[in-house]
């Protein structure tokens, strides 16, 4: 077992560069099935989720070679198998978009259902409501999907909520579907943007992502011989920015879209930060003890549930009483239980949390409950008096490349260590 071992009470300070979108990548990295040819990917995040993809693509016939450990080419001309390898799907929630390429290339799919972080239930009702518009047969069965069809055709989908997942997925489903596809109330994020992006550089036709109106028209054919680089990480850049707020820091925030990060950018002024920003740099810096705050959670362009865990680490130790409405996942304060145990004073009740802010954290073991949460009990280590242990550090390695070398940089005292 691993464990980060934090001797918190210093001051961040200095730069850090964000990786590739990690909600990006685990998008990306399927959608190359849709590729009659070979494709280059940049920027690509070296995490665990990311090598749990390629070790997917791989079984089922792609051809990888890392020429970084951030740049790949992938060569999915021989795809030999449309049955996933049901052990790894299920050890992560992005496995779902295997369902939406291998359906729009072969027509036909079996993965088993995804995994990853327990944050309440999370139903995947509207990616089959939209596969099945498009013609598709699908089964949930003893813990697996599939997925059938004939034929793909374009419809118009209307999504009853708005869901991240289901809108990349019905898009890969659609890229190669007969006619025009159109998802009404579609999610906006900006892997939605990326993913889309990287679609039309090998060929596709989809207009209107980053709107809540996509419309896609099918083609014959996508072709590689492109080379794609992957979105900087919004979330990576959030976490860095609250724990400069958390820890009275001085941070440099280099490759980030810092459109991506406005809402956050907001809160961290409400807090008592200042934000200097300059092409795609950012520098967030905090003198005082951080303002109390109220936040809720919404699908973007509003404050990502994402970030939630974070910014809960600086209103603990906030002047004042804060609060904060989770409206995307029920089970996102597993956290606060952790963060009591370093003397946070947290009541989180259903998907409100109220935060009486104390004057300082103390160092204490805690368990990462997510990725999210693993983000935050580091920030909050490194915060805190004393020394933290952070155990579960598999969560986090599914989404943070280089997490303890990128905060020890900054200079904290962060080690892992193998017991």
């Amino acid at each position: 077992m691993e464990k980060l071992v934090i001797t918190g009470g210093t001051p961040l300070k200095g730069e850090v560069t964000i990786s590739g979108a990690k909600n990006a990548a685990v998008a990306i990295l399927p959608a190359t099935l849709l590729i009659n040819g070979i494709c280059r990917i940049e920027n690509l995040p070296n995490i665990s989720d990311v090598k749990l993809y390629c070790e997917i693509l791989e079984k089922i016939g792609a051809k990888i070679t890392w020429i970084t450990k951030n740049e790949i080419t992938i060569d999915t001309r021989d795809i030999c198998c449309t049955k996933a390898p049901l052990d790894i799907t299920r050890k992560f929630r992005a496995s779902y978009y295997l369902i939406g390429s291998m359906l729009g290339r072969c027509k036909n799919v079996q993965v088993g259902l995804p995994g990853g972080c327990n944050l309440g239930a999370r139903p995947i009702d509207q990616h089959i409501k939209g596969f099945e518009a498009l013609g598709a047969n699908v089964e949930v069965t003893q813990g697996n999907i599939t997925a059938s069809a004939k034929k793909l055709v374009g419809t118009s989908i209307y999504m009853d909520i708005v869901s991240v997942g289901a809108t990349i997925n019905v898009m890969l489903a659609s890229v190669l579907a007969e006619g025009t596809t159109i998802i009404d109330n579609a999610a906006k994020e900006p892997h939605i943007v990326d993913v889309a992006n990287f679609l039309n550089t090998m060929g596709a036709d989809i207009r209107g992502a980053g709107t809540d109106v996509i419309k896609i028209n099918g083609v014959k054919e996508l072709k590689g011989g492109s080379t794609y680089s992957i979105v900087p990480d919004q979330i990576e850049a959030g976490t860095f920015m609250f724990a400069a707020m958390a820890t009275k820091g001085d941070i440099t925030i280099k490759n980030c879209i810092t459109k991506h990060l406005e809402s956050i950018t907001a809160k961290v002024i409400e807090m008592g930060g200042t934000v200097e920003e300059s092409g795609d740099t950012l520098r967030i810096k905090c003198t005082k003890r951080p303002n109390k705050a109220n936040i809720k959670t919404l699908p973007y362009p509003g404050f990502p549930t994402d970030l939630q865990p974070q910014a809960g680490v600086v209103l603990s130790i906030a002047d004042g009483t804060s609060t904060i409405n989770e409206s995307i996942w029920e089970s996102r304060f597993q956290y606060t239980q952790e963060l009591c145990k370093m003397g946070a004073k947290i009541t989180a009740q259903g998907k409100s949390a109220f935060f009486e802010g104390v004057k300082s954290l103390s160092g204490a073991p805690v368990c990462s409950t997510d990725l999210r949460a693993g983000a935050a009990l580091i920030i909050a280590g490194i915060a805190a008096n004393g020394k933290t242990e952070v155990y579960n550090l598999e969560h986090i390695d599914r989404g943070y490349e280089n997490i303890e070398e990128k905060f020890r940089s900054l200079g904290a005292k962060i080690e892992r260590v193998s017991e």
